[in-house]
């Protein structure tokens, strides 16, 4: 199973001891970067937002940054909002990535759960999913056409028009990003195309019918089932003990989901509940190394098997240097358990 990292690039600005610049915070990701590529990880992830509290709006720019200084660690989007963009310009961006890691480029694309991308780039939330429907159809063809000719209603028609720079990948690997709706699901294994399953509350075990959904769709139309990838996205931290990662990261996780659920009608969390999300069967993944990757194999099995986990931890206003340890620590005694 491969291990990897997200981050959203947040600025929250929370706690005064934490505060930096934003060109420092910048800096801070790209250390952190190379330090997960140093320390074995397998991918890093850079997620899209269009807002204040997260320097992410051009991940690929940040993922071109990271290229440079790493020399294996996979670097993919977590995820582009491909509803709100260009897949010409999407293809592009990732494809110049390719180039310039060498064959470590992927994207992860997906419809978004934040919304303020589509009023900036002059798009309808009212065509939520039949812009993202359309978009995704687009950008497949420009992976598999150097030449395409199509038509849609969102964009421009192109008429027999070649698309370049081509990635040093062939294919460049595409993922869907995924919540909870049965149909993205079903799309993706439609389509044929790794899903990548964002967990970051409930029980994991309770997305296994949508796992399946995906796995019976790709059957369905011909894919065989080891081109059926599912990885997960999960909220976590790793430290020396699990009574210091639930300390250390309880007081952030807990004022920055608060605040989020503010904006979506989610009440205050609470210790209670984030105790039962980091039990057994919750989705969280907070602990030792042990206990992180005892859980992690729980996920995979309750989900009939996964190929990729990916962290988010920057989530909980964490200063630097312990997400450095943190992610010393996933690389080197995590990753090793979970594949022992």
């Amino acid at each position: 199973m491969e291990l990897g990292m997200d981050s959203f690039a947040a600025m929250f600005g929370n706690d005064e001891s934490n505060a930096i610049s934003s060109s420092d915070a910048i800096a801070q990701l790209l250390e952190r970067i190379e330090h997960a590529d140093r320390s074995g990880l397998d991918v890093f992830g850079i997620g899209e937002h269009h807002r204040k509290e997260f320097l992410d709006s051009a991940p690929a720019v940040i993922l071109a940054a990271a290229a440079a200084r790493t020399k294996r660690i996979r670097l993919t989007s977590a995820v582009t909002v491909l509803s709100a963009a260009d897949p010409v310009r999407v293809f592009q961006n990732f494809a110049t990535l390719d180039l310039i890691s060498g064959g470590r480029a992927e994207m992860v694309v997906g419809r978004g759960s934040s919304i303020e991308a589509f009023p900036l780039f002059g798009f309808d939330l009212q065509n939520y999913d039949e812009l993202f429907s359309e978009k995704l159809g687009l950008l497949l063809n420009i992976r598999a056409n150097e030449s395409v000719t199509w038509s849609g209603k969102f964009r421009p028609a192109l008429k027999d028009l070649a698309i370049y720079p081509r990635p040093l990948q062939d294919p460049i690997p595409i993922w869907l990003g995924v919540g909870g709706t049965p149909e993205s699901f079903a799309r993706a294994g439609t389509l044929g195309l790794p899903l990548m399953v964002a967990i970051i509350g409930g029980e994991t075990h309770r997305f296994r019918p949508l796992v399946d959904l995906y796995r019976a769709a790709g059957k369905k139309a011909g894919y065989a089932p080891e081109q059926l990838k599912v990885g997960v996205h999960s909220l976590g931290y790793v430290a020396g003990t699990t009574q210091e990662a639930l300390d250390g990261f309880y007081p952030g996780y807990a004022k920055t989901m608060t605040r989020i659920g503010k904006e979506r009608g989610w009440p205050p969390v609470t210790r209670a509940q984030f105790d039962a999300q980091t039990g057994p069967k919750g989705a969280l993944l907070v602990g030792s190394p042990e206990e992180v990757a005892k859980k992690i194999l729980m996920h995979s099995d309750a989900l009939g098997g996964i190929v990729r986990l990916t962290f988010q931890m920057d989530v909980a206003d964490q200063p630097h240097v312990k997400l450095m340890e943190a992610i010393e620590l996933l690389g080197t005694r995590v990753k090793a358990l979970i594949n022992s």
